[in-house]
């Protein structure tokens, strides 16, 4: 079975990761499943994603790559990964979830709350953007995009005074000792699905999906089917500020989820939890596309005059 891959470190990490688990289930060689790395159209972007198509562009050459058979399986950060999957192509499986929360990373400070008055935090996020001036009005945010250890050079050259990373990719890389701090799930809820890997194959190819159908874990599958359908309802993409964070535990799954508009002057939450029983999917994808169509309802009128056509 041929992997697919985006090209950077951590996109290799993790796409090795998943050959050693498909290595592991089917018993077989890792060599069996070669990688073959993806400059997508969102690698060669400098500017702010939002601004030229969103989550797409980092699957654009992969769903052509899988669609023309080049290759069998693709492997994601979920977080990239449109909601609206396109034709031909199935969401296989959920392999594994890391700790989906953000590090904070910066040389002087341990916290956000610890940064004097008109620090500069770099972020090409528009959550992570939206979040911090929601807490710190006083801070400025501009641009930084790049590879994991091409932001981290930034900080420790003092281009910016911080920045923000997942704390699933530090991970993954070995570099979490870079986080001055772990930011708060509660204070600043992570990206929709942020921390888990997603597996793409074509529909109807049977063996692959047989293939890959082990690997798949039901609980992070679960909660970030919540995250997603919060996500889909309020037809999210680079252009909005959405955060979602599910989690299951004794059978129960508490999500919370908000949405604020980029200067931060505003934010919307819900919280809820819904006991899961035999339609455990089911009942996840309905929880988050409610709580996304009740903040739609609530915040509609403020959020079409911050974003006109680009809003929902």
């Amino acid at each position: 079975m041929k992997l697919g891959s985006r090209g950077s470190p951590l996109a290799l990490t993790q796409s090795r990761l998943v050959a050693t688990l498909l290595a592991r289930s089917s018993g077989v060689d890792i060599g069996a499943f070669p990688i073959e790395a993806f400059m997508t159209s969102g690698d060669r972007i400098q500017g702010r994603l939002q601004e030229q198509g969103g989550k797409g562009l980092f699957t654009k050459e992969l769903d052509e790559a899988l669609l023309d058979g080049r290759i069998d399986a693709a492997i994601h950060s979920m977080k990239d990964l449109p909601t609206r999957m396109p034709p031909g192509i199935v969401l296989a499986c959920v392999p594994s979830r890391e700790d989906p929360r953000d590090g904070f990373i910066a040389t002087r400070a341990k916290e956000l709350m610890d940064l004097p008055a008109g620090a500069t935090i770099g972020t090409a996020s528009l959550r992570r953007q939206a979040q911090t001036l929601h807490l710190r009005p006083d801070l400025k945010v501009e641009l930084l995009r790049g590879r994991v250890e091409t932001r981290l050079a930034k900080i420790e050259s003092g281009a910016f005074d911080a920045t923000y990373l997942a704390l699933a990719g530090l991970k993954r890389l070995g570099l979490e000792k870079h986080a001055a701090s772990i930011v708060d799930s509660e204070t600043m809820p992570p990206a929709p699905a942020q921390g888990a890997l997603a597996i793409t194959a074509r529909e109807g190819d049977e063996k692959t999906l047989a293939l890959l159908r082990p690997l798949n874990i039901a609980e992070h599958a679960i909660a970030t089917t919540a995250e997603r359908a919060f996500l889909q309802a309020l037809d999210g993409s680079c252009r909005t500020p959405i955060a979602a964070l599910a989690k299951i535990s004794s059978g129960t799954l508490d999500f919370l989820g908000e949405v604020l508009t980029p200067d931060g002057k505003h934010r919307w939450r819900r919280r809820e939890s819904v006991a899961l029983g035999g339609a455990a999917m089911e009942s996840a994808r309905a929880l988050g596309a409610k709580l996304g169509a009740e903040i739609v309802t609530e915040a509609g009128p403020l959020y079409k005059a911050h974003f006109g056509d680009n809003g929902w």
